[in-house]
């Protein structure tokens, strides 16, 4: 008997966003670091957009930033917060009769303060007249610098000084640790997810191309309520798992395509999340395609799975996340000194930064509104290759989410350079290589909450080989 999905939302999720505890929370920062305990944020949400020579609408994504201000997934909408007053107003689009006939009548402002965290909902058209009140005379206002971020019928001539420089920081600081709500938005758009991954491994053995796995995926999203995705799913079969952001999902899983070499079928690397009103899982599995993981797939899961068992033991508030990345890679250096992938001493491949041929991104990024989401310091010039790609940097605090997904990969563009260089060949078999190049790649990736004494896994997908091998043949 097939499944059926599980769509029911936990109870808290029942109740409004907390939409003024998130402006409280940005509006401190703002006084504890220079702007003081007077002014007025301004967000504006995106906008409707229609198709260049057609009459139909860019799919609509919400601004994050608004969103975590006003829970509010309404196009061309405003919003007002009077930090000294705490008093956040709405502006959603009035009523347009001829509107009305195409899309059916909107969301009422009764509606709005019914359904939305807000002290009050006005038409947009009274936003100039809010805008220009005499009262804002003495005030600053704190707005989101860029020409897409203030309208240009917008007027802050009123206000006292307009400050471009503290919201965004301001905002990056808050949305970086979660409240209980938004770890709820996030655990269950992992339900959903970690569901979608299953029907996907059970679906694998029968698929013909990568395609159709990309479609069970997301219908199975669509049907449990989360037919957005966090983000283009990748599914990687063979070879191509190689590709740390394969966009392709169109090759066929038979001879003709990447999944099989000599008639046996290789790996499949799914890395696809859900979103959840405007909340992002990202999870990816690695999994035979007809359910036996080859010798050489199998000794490399293996290895991946102690790197993220590994890194997770280590994760808590205070943790720095730059020495459980290094941590990573000296795991990853065991394990394939031991295959004889490597050879030569391990402290020596270290500091050669010979693993990022095998290992070349980061272990993982804060997760939230945004798959890849703000609070990470990144330093992308980084001269240290090793640290070049890490989304986050420095310590970790209770509260955030963040992925954790190691993974070795056999990609020739990137590995041929190394075995051409003589600081780095001298420590890479090229025989031994020779019989890994088909595994592909593997990434294990998990979500999870960083507590003050370790932290909550939010993702369940089947990690266990066995239990993954036994989901396939399922």
């Amino acid at each position: 008997m097939k499944e059926a999905p599980n769509t029911e939302e936990a109870p808290l999720l029942k109740e409004k966003y907390p939409a003024k505890a998130h402006a409280r929370k940005v509006a401190e920062w703002i006084k504890q670091n220079g702007g003081g305990g007077k002014g007025v944020i301004y967000l504006e949400g995106q906008k409707d957009k229609l198709i260049e020579d057609n009459d139909q609408q860019v799919p609509f994504r919400q601004r994050r930033y608004f969103f975590y201000l006003t829970g509010c997934e309404l196009p061309d909408c405003y919003y007002a917060y009077n930090i000294e007053q705490d008093k956040s107003t709405l502006f959603i689009p009035p009523i347009d009769a001829d509107e009305v006939i195409w899309s059916g009548l909107p969301l009422t402002t009764e509606e709005a303060m019914e359904k939305f965290d807000i002290d009050t909902c006005l038409p947009g058209t009274s936003l100039n007249q809010y805008l220009t009140n005499k009262a804002h005379s003495t005030l600053p206002i704190y707005c989101l610098s860029g020409d897409s971020q203030v309208s240009s019928h917008v007027t802050f001539l009123e206000f006292s000084t307009t400050n471009f420089s503290l919201l965004r920081s301001a905002l990056d600081f808050a949305r970086t640790t979660k409240d209980e709500y938004e770890i709820a938005m996030l655990r269950h758009a992992n339900i959903v997810t970690n569901q979608a991954h299953a029907a996907v491994q059970r679906a694998a053995r029968a698929a013909k191309n990568e395609r159709e796995l990309d479609a069970v995926f997301r219908s199975h999203c669509m049907v449990c309520g989360c037919g957005e995705m966090a983000y283009h799913p990748i599914m990687a079969s063979g070879t191509s798992a190689s590709t740390l952001h394969y966009v392709h999902n169109n090759a066929d899983l038979d001879e003709s395509g990447n999944g099989y070499k000599g008639g046996m079928p290789l790996n499949m690397l799914v890395d696809a999340g859900c979103e959840y009103r405007c909340y992002c899982a990202d999870v990816t599995r690695t999994f035979p395609i007809n359910g036996t993981f080859t010798k050489e797939s199998r000794e490399i899961y293996d290895l991946v799975l102690d790197m993220q068992k590994t890194c997770m033991g280590m994760l808590k508030a205070g943790a720095v996340w730059d020495d459980i990345h290094a941590h990573s890679h000296k795991i990853a250096i065991d394990g394939l000194l031991k295959l004889g992938i490597l050879k030569g001493d391990k402290d020596e491949i270290f500091k050669s930064r010979t693993s990022t041929a095998f290992y070349p991104h980061g272990l993982g990024h804060y997760l939230g509104m945004d798959t890849h989401d703000v609070g990470g310091f990144a330093n992308y010039k980084d001269t240290d290759i090793m640290f070049r790609y890490l989304r986050v940097r420095g310590k970790v605090p209770a509260g955030a989410v963040i992925t954790v997904e190691p993974g070795v990969y056999f990609c020739r563009f990137m590995i041929e350079p190394y075995l051409k260089n003589d600081t780095h060949s001298k420590f890479i078999d090229a025989d031994v290589l020779e019989r890994y190049w088909q595994v592909g790649g593997v990434r294990i990736e998990d979500d999870v909450v960083v507590t003050e004494n370790g932290c909550d896994n939010l993702t369940t997908a089947v990690k266990e080989p066995e239990e993954v091998e036994k989901a396939v043949k399922a």
